[in-house]
């Protein structure tokens, strides 16, 4: 009797310890979602349509980030100058770095974070380095901002950036400005 009473208990456990974990993913994802929310990724990583009233976010590819190139890429920015050269599309910056575009945050293994761990992410947010460890995540990404958020933060916003519908789309590469210009 003894026996059955302690392989119920440990059932019992196993079975509340799975259900908070449960729990926790969901709740993560969805204070993720707020979290995206509030800090504006959309503003830039959603590329703008024009709509009925003038320009719209186009949900239709929600935090999918800069178009793929329909033609002539924006030029960089005058030394010294600050420019929004995705009016358009509200998703390509150029200044004194160079030319910048928003990245695809989507789930899509060959376009977007599909590939990307948890570990990764963190890492990316917090050294201002894509992937963790490459190139620098250029202006104006607000990752010097972003960085001071807790890791159960930072987690929470990759697990609801892993719920997206994964969409395909080759977002250029930066220029990255040299003394002489962008290159």
């Amino acid at each position: 009797m003894k026996k059955f009473a302690i392989i119920t208990l440990i059932t019992i456990a196993a079975a509340a310890a799975a259900a908070m974990s449960s729990t926790r993913s969901r709740v993560d994802a969805a204070r993720g979602k707020y979290l995206v929310s509030v800090v504006g990724c959309g503003d830039c990583h959603t590329p703008m349509k024009l709509g009925p009233n003038g320009p719209e976010p186009d949900m239709t590819r929600f935090l999918s980030g800069h178009p793929e190139p329909m033609g002539p890429l924006p030029a960089a920015a005058p030394r010294g100058a600050w420019l929004w050269s995705g009016a358009a599309t509200n998703t390509a910056f150029s200044g004194p770095w160079g030319v910048s575009y928003a990245a695809n945050l989507t789930p899509d293994r060959n376009t977007g974070l599909g590939i990307w761990t948890e570990e990764m992410f963190v890492t990316a947010i917090r050294r201002g380095r894509h992937m963790g460890t490459s190139r620098e995540i250029l202006p104006p990404m607000p990752w010097p901002a972003i960085r001071n958020a807790s890791d159960d933060d930072l987690k929470s916003i990759y697990a609801y950036l892993r719920t997206l519908t994964p969409i395909s789309n080759h977002v250029p590469d930066a220029q990255i400005a040299s003394e002489g210009g962008a290159r």
